[in-house]
């Protein structure tokens, strides 16, 4: 039988299809918005777990507590920039310190840069170092993974940097940096199961900081070319922690 012509077509034939495509169309958009509501109701739970778990450092600067070292109890405590900026921006205009992070000048370059971490997404933290009661040191701790370094150099997923200044030029030459560094080093690697390496990237020009991390337990893993300096990539493995 030759198709139906809809020209010629019965007017019930007519209506009979046009309530069909009606009642299709319906359908269709029914579904679409429970589709969209479904899915908007999984973006919404996805979002509320992130809120809850999505911490690049696994919790790690929330839960610092003094630890004892060869040199006295020790802690790292978050920066908090009103209370924290003097302190650091003075250290930062030492000019042992200044020749290696670059960031003498006004106060406020060092207030962008503590700012930039601190309101970020939280893969770098700045702490001050206290060790018996007094703040002596800062410090940085970061996802390498996430970093500028990953760029240039292998790492590995979860790897976990630490950038390190001590504060006073009488802290500096007697052994206080290797012993902080490997209390630190312990810290990330007992608090970060997923973290098999923490990492450094020192200028390879800075050999009191090298020394400090090979006293610490690091090896000197290789030399990268970084934006602004050549680097020593100074690596402490989880496997060889208890070796080195």
């Amino acid at each position: 039988m030759p198709p139906t012509d809809v020209r010629t077509a019965p007017t019930e034939f007519l209506d009979l299809f046009t309530d069909m495509a009606v009642a299709f169309t319906d359908g269709t958009i029914e579904s679409t918005a429970r589709t969209i509501e479904s899915t908007a109701r999984t973006i919404e739970s996805t979002a509320r777990t992130l809120d809850l778990t999505d911490d690049l450092l696994d919790g790690l600067h929330a839960s610092w507590e003094p630890v004892p070292t060869p040199v006295g109890t020790f802690q790292l405590v978050p920066v908090l920039l009103d209370r924290d900026l003097p302190l650091v921006h003075a250290w930062m205009n030492d000019p042992a310190v200044a020749e290696f992070w670059e960031l003498a000048g006004p106060r406020q370059r060092t207030a962008d840069h503590l700012r930039a971490q601190l309101e970020g997404d939280g893969r770098s933290v700045p702490c001050l170092g206290v060790l018996d009661g007094t703040p002596m040191s800062y410090w940085e701790i970061y996802r390498a993974d996430l970093d500028p370094l990953a760029l240039h150099c292998p790492v590995l997923p979860h790897d976990t940097g630490i950038h390190l200044l001590l504060g006073a030029a009488g802290d500096r030459g007697r052994g206080l940096g290797s012993a902080l560094l490997r209390a630190v080093a312990d810290l990330v690697l007992d608090r970060r199961p997923a973290c098999a390496r923490v990492v450094a990237e020192p200028d390879h020009r800075n050999t009191p900081s090298l020394a400090a991390f090979l006293g610490a337990g690091f090896r000197y893993a290789a030399e990268v070319d970084l934006p602004g300096k050549r680097a020593a990539l100074m690596i402490r493995d989880r496997v060889l922690r208890d070796v080195l």
